[in-house]
């Protein structure tokens, strides 16, 4: 069995305890004629995914819908019928109850949640497909307890802001706990409130924004179901919004998450989909990091000529771009970021003197903490490609000191790379340099 998350959410929403609901639920079936005793017990196995029978789920709807003043379906408590495939599209409203649930799973560090592997094949292109394609929401305003208003989107606009800066510091698993728990207290409540269709968008485009944050931070903690999940979800924000520039934003994450995972082909065709369903929606940042992720995807499948084709539209892209007429979301593209993407897809094809002088123009190029740990390891692994290992044991020593103090996962992927590297080059050097980044390696996350 699998534990019913919506069902423990709606329960936390409406404030009512494992005896009270037993006890209603009691109340309810003696007005339809039925002799009901559950007792809490009963309730807690329907939490750990026990379904109730005959009438005692519609009953549930009944109790908890009344205490929120909302009907609720058998869908919206996590006891739809068992089997029934997911539907395409599913309703906001619907939506915003699994999505809050899961953030709350995630907040309680439920083991099903955070554990779960990465979806493939289908489950892992529908959301993609249904963000590109019609039906689009022609009304997203919501009639709740708590009046939403631009005061509560600017705070959720300067929280995804603070917890960006969090993460590129200190990194994602440090930063994941706090800004899941701001979901959960500012986001949460918001979503259910009462908004117009005109305020609903924009609350959804912030919302969206700090969802593609937890997402950020899963992935960088290893938990890469859990970022698919956020990332699904920011994705269906960002279309309950109507802002193409932000899905395309939130594809391009889901293309990063790809390339890692090594599902080269599904990184081309999600960069693909972001280039042509946002159209002149992207910005040239976006743009540039797109194409610059499609390339390292195609010098991974042997397409030099794929590769090289998107290497000129990112480098051509990156030539576009105006810091002041980006969004807050692609400030990640900073200078020299396009820059160490070309150098991965030219190193992978091979093409060492092209890919040293894209690595070394990127680490000459200023960038925050985490981007630099990124683009040393780069040129880290190029010099020990080209033989010079006294230029590679400067380079891995400057990264592992810039990575000291970073809770993040896939700095330590870098840094055991380059330590791999470093060792199987076999001077006594570079054991020294590798040395120095087991001890960093050393320091728990």
């Amino acid at each position: 069995m699998e534990p019913n998350t919506l069902l423990d959410a709606i329960l936390d929403e409406a404030g009512i305890s494992h005896a009270g609901l037993a006890a209603h639920v009691n109340a309810a079936g003696r007005a339809r004629g039925l002799a009901l005793r559950y007792e809490h017990t009963a309730v807690a196995r329907w939490l750990k995914g026990q379904r109730p029978r005959g009438q005692v789920p519609d009953l549930i709807c009944e109790v908890l819908g009344e205490r929120l003043h909302r009907p609720l379906t058998l869908d919206d408590i996590g006891l739809g019928t068992p089997g029934t495939p997911r539907v395409p599209g599913t309703p906001l409203s619907g939506f915003v109850e699994r999505a809050t649930a899961l953030w709350r799973s995630d907040e309680q560090q439920r083991e099903h949640v955070v554990a779960a592997p990465a979806v493939t094949g289908t489950h892992a292109v529908m959301p993609v497909w249904e963000w590109e394609n019609p039906p689009e929401d022609a009304d997203v305003s919501r009639r709740g307890l708590t009046r939403v208003s631009m005061e509560d989107i600017a705070m959720l606009r300067a929280a995804r802001t603070h917890y960006e800066q969090m993460y590129r510091k200190a990194g994602g698993v440090a930063t994941r706990a706090r800004v899941v728990g701001f979901l959960n207290a500012e986001a949460a409540p918001l979503l259910r409130g009462s908004y117009s269709d005109a305020t609903g968008r924009q609350l959804h485009r912030a919302t969206g924004g700090l969802v593609a944050v937890a997402g950020i931070c899963a992935y960088d903690s290893d938990a890469h179901g859990l970022a698919q999940r956020y990332f699904h979800q920011a994705l269906r924000l960002a279309k309950a919004s109507g802002d193409r520039g932000l899905g395309a934003y939130v594809i391009a994450l889901l293309v990063n998450q790809s390339l890692f995972l090594g599902e080269y082909r599904q990184a081309v065709a999600f960069a693909e989909s972001a280039l042509r369903s946002g159209g002149p929606h992207l910005t040239p940042a976006l743009t540039a990091d797109l194409y610059a992720m499609q390339a390292k995807a195609y010098a991974r499948l042997g397409d030099g000529a794929g590769a090289l084709a998107c290497i000129r539209r990112a480098e051509s892209a990156a030539e576009r771009i105006h810091r002041g007429q980006e969004p807050a979301e692609t400030g990640y593209v900073q200078p020299g970021l396009v820059n160490v993407q070309v150098a991965e897809a030219l190193l992978s094809l091979g093409d060492l003197g092209p890919a040293r002088e894209h690595a070394d123009r990127a680490v000459d190029t200023p960038a925050h903490d985490r981007g630099r740990v990124h683009r040393l390891a780069m040129l880290t692994h190029i010099e020990l490609r080209q033989g010079d290992a006294d230029k590679a044991v400067a380079t891995a020593q400057e990264m592992t000191e810039q990575a000291r103090g970073m809770e993040s996962q896939r700095l330590r992927d870098r840094l055991r790379a380059v330590r791999e590297h470093l060792i199987e080059s076999g001077c006594a050097a570079t054991a020294e340099a590798a040395e120095m980044i087991d001890g960093a390696l050393r320091v728990p996350l």
